[in-house]
């Protein structure tokens, strides 16, 4: 479970600091393609992590320790 909460800080914290950082890459009604391709990236990476699986990309699990 503790992993699981410090996946979705890190994606949160990456999330809000690709939008400070770039401000550019948010459209007007507030979506931004290009940090979601970012996001997407990142849960890809870390999908490669032994003992961690997700769901949606949203949902993460730990197995094991």
């Amino acid at each position: 479970m503790e992993m699981t909460k410090a996946i979705a800080n890190l994606r949160q914290q990456i999330h809000d600091d690709l939008r400070r950082q770039h401000p550019e890459w948010v459209l007007p009604n507030g979506e931004s393609p290009m940090s979601d391709a970012y996001e997407a990236r990142l849960m890809d990476l870390l999908a490669l992590v032994p003992g961690l699986y997700y769901e949606d990309r949203l949902e993460w699990q730990h197995i094991g320790n």
